[in-house]
């Protein structure tokens, strides 16, 4: 073959190539009103709008910022991966915390008031389970941070969820014996640095859905601080970052089963 056909060759089949690679996500989102009570709150939706039908559903829980432009991010992130994504609104509509301390007191609200916090991420549930979208018998959830503490509690009181993923969580105040009634498997991403969120707090944990024969893998990233999703600051959280996001896309994928 002459060069020039050689290239023509070429050329063509990258276009082939090119013209046969699926289409890049569609990604919509729109902010969604609901309640819990007498509580205003507004979550956040985000999925893939090339597809039609039901599909797997994920709710993805918010660090102490709340309802952030990172929350927002993460959504749409795992939305690409072809699943209908909820953030819920733990705080309530009117809290969107913008400095550490004003973070620190919406947290502990809810760290010291459990069946708020129980109360609040069912009501996010329902409204995912209800989406039209959705499949209501494949539903994973996803909490970081304080969202890791809060999506830990969701799956002690045994809702009807495929899987949990917990990112630099916060491990406290948990009832004993509750992990039990966990259903699905439970996958936790953590900084072996992390003094916010020390082992000893997970090892309690593991070690009561051992006893309850949950099924449960943890992660441990080397040289690797709490909030690492969210405030690298070294080489080593930086790649926990990355490693954390191919281990989610991958647990999802199992138990979700697409």
């Amino acid at each position: 073959m002459t060069v020039p056909r050689m290239l023509a060759a070429l050329f063509a089949a990258a276009v082939t190539s090119l013209l046969a690679a699926p289409a890049p996500a569609a990604i919509k989102t729109q902010w969604i009103d609901y309640r819990q009570g007498d509580q205003a709150l507004q979550g956040y939706l985000a999925y893939d709008d090339s597809r039609s039908g039901k599909r797997p559903g994920v709710l993805l829980v918010h660090r102490r910022d709340g309802m952030s432009a990172m929350t927002q991010e993460d959504a749409r992130r795992v939305a690409k991966l072809g699943y209908v994504v909820f953030a819920p609104d733990i705080y309530g509509k009117e809290f969107r915390p913008t400095e550490v301390k004003e973070m620190i007191a919406l947290s502990r609200k809810f760290q010291d008031d459990r069946p708020l916090m129980r109360a609040r991420i069912a009501a996010g549930f329902d409204v995912l389970r209800s989406n039209k979208r959705v499949d209501p018998a494949k539903i994973a959830v996803i909490g970081y941070c304080f969202g890791g503490n809060v999506a830990v509690e969701f799956a002690e009181q045994g809702p009807p969820i495929v899987g949990s993923v917990i990112i630099h969580g916060s491990f406290r105040n948990f009832a004993p014996g509750a992990a039990k009634n966990i259903h699905g498997r439970m996958l936790i991403l953590h900084g072996a640095d992390d003094h916010e969120a020390p082992l000893s707090d997970i090892n309690r944990l593991t070690g009561e859905m051992t006893a309850a024969k949950v099924g449960w893998e943890l992660r441990l990233y080397s040289g690797t601080g709490h909030n690492f999703t969210a405030d690298a600051q070294n080489d080593d959280e930086r790649h926990a970052n990355i490693e954390s996001q191919i281990a989610t896309a991958g647990f999802l994928k199992g138990v979700l089963g697409r």
